[in-house]
């Protein structure tokens, strides 16, 4: 009767401690979640975060506080981190617009600046996103401006044009070991228009699907006339894939081309130059289909699905964040593109391409929970669960194949400002770009420190993971072995499951002498400073074994 009313008692203090949770870590169902480390690189503030699935700092590459995230962060196999920036007062920027960037710097795992490259001037600025080849080369999305007489000479009709100029975007690649261009892409290069019969590019809209319309704008006429915001390459088929919001679509285009060939409409692998090779989300903005025929909405995160088994042996999957699929709620879509090897070329219905509706939806168990009218990212895990983040919330969550949430966590800053645990944040206040898992067999983490940093919330909750854990995998699950024991300087700990443990040897009064997370199965304890006696092991809150130290 006694253990019975303790018990009860620890659970429901365990539940008013859960109460309290409100940024952070929320949900951690270990024996269901992916094992690796996310990156997150929150808005309004200039570190790049690491965080082990307690949500506990494992990495920190830290920023200058002058500068702000351009958006993204990327960690390379050899723990290099590659990432973008810009300056936080843009107050005298010539080009400006949400999502803008400035600069692409790489950073090895200890925090020193390896190379940096800056485009931000009065007729360029980098912004959104880079993607890195194989061969360590980067792809970047720039703005270039056009000033009003460019944009009618074009065909641009002038009275939509409310800004009196625009900045079509390009995409160029850099080689960090030279500093040199190598490519480049221009979307001024593959327009069409019908507005205008003396100027350039004039022909049927309808009837040139590779072509982009000139004159359809969904921006108010607003100099950020496409704001791509995703950039992906495919190193199989030496493609790019584009995400464009304003037009509700995701382009490919061949990276075969030589420059000169990617201002044209013939060369590369495909033979089209650098026209569109597949578009798909929304026919209209090529005269090809009604509003009933739109399938993506304001997309974010559109990329290929490289790095996790298929059967698809020519990569034909992708997968995109839809924003504004819904009045108040987003979904994640995963696609299957007409990619034919035969051919080497994306496969046409007429004047469109596939596929024309979506059947691989995924939603939050409560659709409005997620809900991001910007910003976001979705990525398939190699064990078949889903990570997604929903930007504007600040809200990361992963998802299992039964579309449980198996492990959830809230970015605890607000306008850049880092906050206590318990604080209730509003939309907006923690934007967060994207997050991505790297495995924990990932190579950059062979041979580095990833134990605790802390938090990044002050006041955490420091239990808080090990009572999730400890209430859903137990001592005999995990079939927990010791060696040796009697131990006189280091103590070896295992465990079946894998998992991440919480393991601490205590005192006969509770005390806490030695504390380590592990993860992966193994660990290894310094007991040296221990005076010789009988201590307790403890993992995730539960007594596990005696302890003699000799």
């Amino acid at each position: 009767m006694n253990k019975l009313y303790i018990l009860l008692f620890f659970l429901s203090l365990s539940t008013v401690v859960l109460a309290q949770q409100t940024v952070g870590l929320l949900t951690y169902s270990q024996a269901n979640t992916y094992q690796g480390y996310t990156m997150i690189y929150p808005h309004n503030q200039s570190n790049v975060y690491l965080l082990d699935n307690c949500g506990e700092i494992a990495h920190v590459w830290e920023g200058e506080e002058e500068f702000k995230p351009g958006n993204v962060a990327y960690l390379q196999a050899n723990g290099n981190v590659i990432l973008t920036k810009r300056p936080s007062d843009i107050s005298q920027d010539a080009i400006w617009a949400g999502g803008g960037g400035a600069i692409i710097e790489i950073k090895s795992w200890e925090n020193e600046v390896l190379w940096s490259y800056e485009l931000n001037n009065e007729n360029f600025r980098l912004h959104h996103d880079i993607a890195i080849t194989d061969e360590g080369t980067i792809l970047a999305i720039a703005w270039e401006k056009k000033t009003m007489e460019e944009a009618m000479a074009a065909g641009r009709d002038s009275a939509t044009m409310t800004q009196g100029e625009l900045w079509p975007d390009y995409v160029f690649e850099i080689d960090p070991a030279t500093d040199s261009i190598i490519w480049e892409w221009h979307s001024w290069d593959h327009l069409v228009q019908d507005h205008d019969s003396t100027s350039a590019n004039f022909g049927v809209v309808g009837d040139s699907p590779r072509k982009i319309n000139l004159n359809y704008d969904t921006n108010d006429g607003k100099a950020d006339w496409l704001h791509a915001n995703s950039l992906d390459y495919n190193p199989i088929l030496d493609q790019v894939m584009i995400s464009i919001p304003q037009f509700d679509e995701v382009w490919i285009i061949d990276h075969s081309t030589t420059t000169a060939q990617a201002a044209s409409s013939q060369g590369g692998k495909s033979n089209h130059g650098g026209d569109i090779i597949y578009r798909v989300g929304n026919p209209r903005a090529y005269d090809n289909g009604t509003e009933e025929d739109q399938i993506f909405h304001y997309q974010h995160d559109a990329h290929w699905i490289l790095d996790v088994p298929s059967s698809h042996p020519f990569y034909g999957l992708v997968a995109i964040f839809n924003n504004r699929v819904g009045e108040d709620f987003s979904t994640a879509e995963v696609f299957e593109t007409p990619w034919m090897d035969y051919i080497t070329d994306y496969e046409p219905f007429g004047n469109t391409w596939p596929p024309y509706d979506l059947d691989n939806t995924i939603s939050h168990p409560v659709p409005q929970n997620m809900y991001s009218t910007g910003l976001s990212s979705v990525q398939i895990l190699a064990n078949g669960n889903i990570l997604l983040c929903s930007g504007r919330q600040g809200y990361l969550f992963e998802l299992n194949p039964d579309n449980e949430i198996v492990w959830e966590y809230i970015t605890p800053i607000r306008a850049g400002n880092i906050v206590d645990q318990g604080t209730e944040l509003e939309l907006n206040n923690n934007l967060t770009f994207r997050a991505y898992k790297y495995a924990e067999d990932f190579p950059a983490f062979e041979g580095r420190d990833l134990t605790s940093k802390g938090w990044i919330e002050t006041m955490p909750n420091e239990d808080y993971c090990a009572e999730l854990i400890s209430s859903t995998v137990s001592i005999e699950e995990m079939a927990i072995s010791i060696s040796p024991n009697p131990a006189t300087d280091m103590l070896m700990v295992e465990w079946t499951t894998g998992m991440m443990a919480d393991i601490k040897i205590t005192d006969i009064s509770g005390k806490v002498l030695v504390a380590q997370k592990g993860n992966g199965g193994l660990v290894y304890l310094d007991i040296s400073s221990l005076n010789t006696g009988m201590y307790f092991l403890n993992v995730n809150n539960q007594l596990a074994e005696k302890i003699l130290k000799n």
